[in-house]
């Protein structure tokens, strides 16, 4: 067992206490942040006179060639070592000799966690962002090219108001425009570098905090050493973001899944999308859709696992806070492969737009409209809402909608219909018509199309 501590220790931990104990399973996979990290502990260190050039140059020469031997695959990383920080230092003592037992001097594990957590965090959020914009893409190019597709707008799952596909996703533009800078907020926060807090109360050696945070990219050292080591808000915050990210995700595959029934018919997923059934030669099944709104689940229970975990736990570091990584890593890897497959599915998925706005005339979504035909013409609301409520169930009676309905037929029922209500009734004009921002409207909807480009362009 290979570990940086044991002198305070008579008798060797028991194997299964140090198994329990053992990080080295899950967070090897920060060993490029810790070994930059060492780097720059290592340049900020000889800047200030607590290492010489020499060594300085011989235990980068080290590190790098650590980097380089594991990124290759001819260094393995072990679970003989407690942590990723054992096996690094380890490695380089047997590389460089004593130079190598001077890495640590001046730091923590503490703070050494913390900075490799928050170099990770903060890359990761750089590469969810970039899905993010992936997904705006995506929505942006269906709106383009929708902006006269008709069909419902739903409540409560009933058809409602008629609406255009590129307003319908246009609804999913804020919220994943909203998801970006909810990351780009949390990358700013997220931004100032623990490495100089030491275990808890920073360290006797004259540190420079400030050259270490500059060359690790970071707007400056955290200002207080307690917190630097013991704060996991950040994580909180980017896994509450990637949570609604998911719930986002979710919301609309709900709507795709829907959407793709034998019922609605209104989307073709593709086949690269879709699976088939063991037993049943028919089916092709949305699974892509069910899983992103399965693995939601996953990601909300890392927030809740996180949240949990910390509530109770005093200043400043706590071996409860090691249980974070397992939790931010599956929530990471799972967001980051549902918005890669999401944004394909959606780039190929087909829309049938006659089926759909012949679901949006057999809703009676223009029911509406024809209400305020009448009111046009000096019915009071109230008594239009039930001629117009009337006219519906003549039309389920017959099993037509209200544009099939004869004048006739309308005429029986108010004799202040005329040919124009045609015309008043129609999908394109009830969308049309509607013209206030966020609205509907063409000229509303290019309005934001202008909008939403231009926040690309500078995303």
């Amino acid at each position: 067992m290979a570990q940086l501590w044991g002198g305070r220790f008579t008798k060797e931990t028991d194997e299964l206490v140090y198994k329990f104990n053992a990080s080295i399973s899950f967070d090897k996979r920060f060993y490029a942040q810790d070994i930059r990290g060492s780097i720059a502990h290592v340049m900020m260190l000889a800047k200030q006179g607590i290492l010489t050039e020499t060594e300085k140059e011989e235990i980068i020469a080290g590190l790098t060639g650590i980097l380089e031997d594991v990124r290759e695959g001819s260094l393995e990383i072990t679970e003989e070592y407690e942590d990723i920080h054992s096996f690094v230092e380890a490695a380089l003592i047997e590389r460089i000799g004593d130079a190598g037992k001077k890495l640590h001097t001046g730091r923590s594990r503490n703070d050494q966690v913390a900075l490799d957590m928050k170099l990770y965090a903060r890359e990761e959020a750089l590469l969810l962002d970039r899905q993010v914009k992936e997904v705006l893409l995506a929505i942006y190019d269906i709106m383009e090219e929708n902006l006269e597709t008709y069909m419902p707008g739903f409540t409560h799952l009933q058809k409602a108001q008629p609406i255009t596909l590129a307003h319908h996703m246009g609804a999913y533009f804020e919220m994943f425009k909203r998801d970006h800078e909810r990351l780009q907020d949390i990358y700013r926060r997220m931004n100032t570098c623990p490495l100089g807090s030491g275990a808890l109360a920073g360290t006797t050696y004259p540190l420079d905090r400030q050259y270490t945070a500059a060359i690790l990219g970071f707007d400056g050292p955290t200002l207080n050493s307690m917190d630097g080591v013991s704060d996991r808000d950040y994580l909180l915050e980017l896994l509450s973001a990637l949570s609604i990210i998911m719930m986002h995700l979710s919301r609309f595959c709900e709507e795709v899944i829907i959407w793709n029934s034998n019922e609605y018919q209104f989307v073709e997923i593709d086949d690269a999308y879709s699976t088939g059934s063991s037993i049943m030669p028919q089916k092709k099944n949305p699974d892509i859709a069910e899983l992103v709104r399965g693995k939601t689940g996953r990601v909300y229970g890392a927030l809740n696992s996180l949240l949990v975990t910390m509530k109770g736990l005093p200043l400043a570091y706590n071996k409860d806070m090691q249980e974070d990584k397992e939790w931010a890593f599956d929530a990471i890897d799972n967001v980051k492969g549902c918005l890669m497959l999401f944004a394909g599915m959606l780039r190929t998925m087909q829309f049938r737009k006659e089926r759909m706005e012949e679901s949006a005339k057999h809703g009676f979504t223009n029911a509406t409209d024809a209400a305020d035909y009448l009111v046009n013409h000096g019915v009071p609301f109230r008594d239009a809402h039930g001629i117009v409520g009337r006219l519906v169930l003549t039309c389920i009676e017959k099993g037509i909608a209200l544009d099939d309905l004869s004048l006739e037929e309308y005429r029986k029922i108010s004799p202040v219909f005329k040919e124009d209500i045609y015309e008043a009734i129609s999908l394109k004009t009830c969308v049309g018509k509607r013209v206030t921002t966020g609205a509907p409207g063409p000229a509303a909807m290019q309005e934001a199309l202008n909008i939403y480009k231009r926040y690309l362009e500078e995303y």
